[in-house]
């Protein structure tokens, strides 16, 4: 099960210039922002990759916002601070190893695009590294519904956990009628 002292947040990739190709971008975007909003209620890290800016562009303005606004509960602002890499798998940027390695957390959630390339490998990558991957599957996409359902497919058979944004962010939050819950229940409704 997660735990927030243990988790971490990986946001692959999710740049303007792809996601118009992207199969329901605007609903993978929508559980993106959901699940850095649920990070951040219970306070665990997130990282955001980009991949080749120049060619692919910035990171979503949706989810520069939900990465920057202000924490519902300290009222911390945290800067939007994307590692931009230009190897598919996360794990083979330096910048990103180093950040990973550094929090010290050993679970990762993956959400993200393309499910098939980037997302795929950096989870491979993590699980050798021995990390537990989970990936939020409502939460990622591909270009084509049937690369993103390969891809999760054959996740699951190397050992990655499939969760959704909702299941990862309540079990970090374990109990209900507490600040981080009433703040979450807001975000899903």
């Amino acid at each position: 099960m997660l735990q927030k002292d243990k988790a971490l947040l990986v946001v692959i990739d999710v740049q303007g210039r792809l996601l118009p190709a992207i199969h329901e971008a605007d609903a993978t975007v929508t559980s993106i922002a959901r699940l850095i909003r649920g990070f951040r209620i219970v306070g665990a890290p997130i990282l955001v990759t980009e991949q080749y800016r120049q060619g692919l562009g910035e990171t979503d303005p949706r989810i520069q916002e939900a990465v920057a606004e202000k924490d519902p509960l300290t009222g911390g602002v945290h800067p939007f601070a994307p590692i931009e890499k230009m190897s598919f798998s996360c794990m083979m940027d330096p910048g990103f190893r180093a950040a990973w390695e550094a929090s010290g957390r050993k679970q990762v959630v993956l959400c993200g695009i393309e499910a098939h390339v980037c997302v795929a490998q950096t989870a491979l990558q993590l699980i050798e590294a021995g990390a537990h991957v989970e990936i939020a599957a409502d939460a990622v996409s591909s270009r084509s519904a049937q690369n993103r359902d390969i891809a999760l497919r054959r996740l699951q058979k190397e050992g990655a956990t499939i969760t959704s944004v909702e299941s990862a962010v309540f079990e970090m939050l374990e109990v209900c009628g507490t600040d981080a819950f009433k703040s979450w229940v807001k975000v899903i409704r």
